[in-house]
């Protein structure tokens, strides 16, 4: 059906919308049509105070209205639909989500509705919980292509990565920008858990650190890294290396004499290894300790921390704890900043 419309030349358009906006006229639902010379905008009215305008009757398009959510298009039963994740990751043009054990009848539906809402996806992963040595995805590609290989961009960076072989979290992010912020000229970085070398990555080129140490056990990790360094243009900065943090002390005994700093991005276990960091201190030190923990468990896992120095004697003189996202109903993300300073002898 033809509507009402205004026909206005191309160079006072812009400013004709502004008004027709401003005196609730243009019928926003409805596309505005353009040719060489004039646009044409839907009206319900015609503006009394202006008279320099052509009336005009024609076909106008709907706006087709874009779905605020992929649980508005998901084709399931109503009854299952609150049930649905809230949160997903994006790695690259890779969507990860986890689906409730009753929901994973309709995972095709689901997966579609998640690729019709996030345009850049190519591909939607079913994951499992993290496991294993190398807390790698256990993933069931359910839409798109079937690749688990991504480049992952992030504050002008690239990462090359495998999700099926390699640890990454985008929602890091932010934390590793952070602490390259904080590192100051001239210091001597070790990330004990790297993984495709996110951390050292960002500091390498948004920081001037003299080197950093890059560990990580896992094979396709390292390679990775590898990969992302020499991309990056930081391969002067990370010296990477593919060995157990647990031999962290032998392997970099004669390549350094100091160290000011630690990175220990190991969620669930890397207060099994802070004996290891705190062995490295020569000095005063800064560690980034992260975990994912109960709230009422991190006062406990403080005096754990607490008692590892003291046996090692090395003392604490600041200890900054950040929330940095929610893991499960119960668990968080958490970054404890520790400076460390080594006791002198009475």
């Amino acid at each position: 059906m033809k509507k009402n419309g205004i026909k206005i030349k191309k160079e006072n358009a812009e400013r004709f919308r502004k008004y027709l906006i401003e005196q609730n006229l243009l019928i926003k639902d409805l596309k505005i049509n353009k040719d060489e010379e004039f646009v044409y905008f839907p009206v319900n009215d015609y503006p009394n105070k202006i008279s320099s305008f052509e009336p005009v009757k024609m076909e106008f398009e709907k706006i087709k209205e874009k779905p605020k959510s992929y649980k508005d298009i998901a084709l399931i039963p109503a009854k299952f639909k609150k049930k649905l994740p809230t949160s997903y990751d994006v790695i690259g043009d890779i969507l990860i989500i986890k689906i409730p054990k009753e929901l994973m009848y309709y995972k095709r539906q689901i997966g579609k509705a998640l690729m019709k809402v996030n345009k850049n996806i190519t591909t939607v992963c079913h994951t499992n919980p993290v496991t294993g040595e190398f807390r790698t995805h256990n993933l069931e590609v359910i839409s798109g292509k079937k690749s688990t290989f991504t480049i992952h961009k992030e504050y002008g960076l690239n990462f090359y990565l495998d999700i099926s072989k390699a640890y990454f979290s985008p929602r890091l992010s932010e934390e590793r920008k952070r602490i390259a912020d904080l590192v100051k000229t001239g210091e001597i970085v070790i990330d004990m858990f790297a993984g495709i070398a996110p951390f050292s990555i960002m500091i390498a080129k948004y920081a001037k650190p003299k080197i950093v140490y890059a560990f990580d056990k896992n094979k396709d990790a390292i390679n990775y890294a590898l990969e992302n360094i020499r991309l990056n243009k930081v391969i002067d900065k990370i010296e990477m290396i593919h060995a157990d943090s647990k031999d962290i002390k032998n392997v970099l005994l004669k390549k350094v004499s100091r160290v000011d700093r630690i990175i220990m991005n190991l969620p669930f276990t890397a207060h099994k290894y802070f004996p290891n960091a705190l062995s490295l201190i020569s000095d005063r030190c800064v560690i980034h300790y992260y975990t994912i923990i109960e709230e009422k468990k991190i006062k406990g896992r403080l005096k754990e921390l607490e008692k590892m120095g003291h046996e090692n004697k090395i003392l604490y003189t600041e200890c900054k704890i950040r929330k940095i996202k929610t893991y499960s109903p119960r668990e968080f993300y958490i970054g404890i900043d520790i400076t460390a300073k080594k006791k002198m002898p009475m």
